[in-house]
């Protein structure tokens, strides 16, 4: 396996207008975060080329949209984004919405963020 970069540290944190993230865990290729999602918010219609993702709903029911494809996941279900995958994950209830994502990959960044729509206008 080649060598893994990352710029997370255990316990960083971001806050989004639709929510927060926070890292958990960090290890040779994986980064484990848990992400809050309000009710009525989404992420940005995005894709990354350097990591694939697993997210595991905790709390409340996720809409996944991937590649297309529409599913809605209740705590204890999963799904993977592949890596290159044009993805976005919403909270369409009026409850909280929170998951354990795991990033895998050789290149694990905030920066790894291709934006296709935003509902806050931060298409890059």
């Amino acid at each position: 396996m080649s060598e893994s970069y990352t710029t997370y540290k255990v316990g960083d944190r971001g806050e989004r207008p639709w929510g927060e993230w926070q890292v958990l865990d960090l290890q040779s290729h994986v980064v484990v975060k848990k992400i809050y999602v309000r009710p009525g918010g989404r992420i940005s219609l995005q894709r990354h080329q350097h990591r694939t993702e697993r997210w595991i709903v905790t709390e409340g029911v996720a809409t996944v949209l991937c590649e297309g494809a529409v599913t809605h996941l209740r705590v204890g279900e999963s799904t993977l984004i592949p890596c290159r995958s044009l993805h976005r994950l919403s909270n369409e209830s009026d409850q909280p919405l929170a998951l354990i994502e795991v990033q895998m990959g050789d290149y694990l960044s905030e920066e790894d963020i291709e934006r296709f729509n935003d509902d806050y206008g931060r298409i890059q």
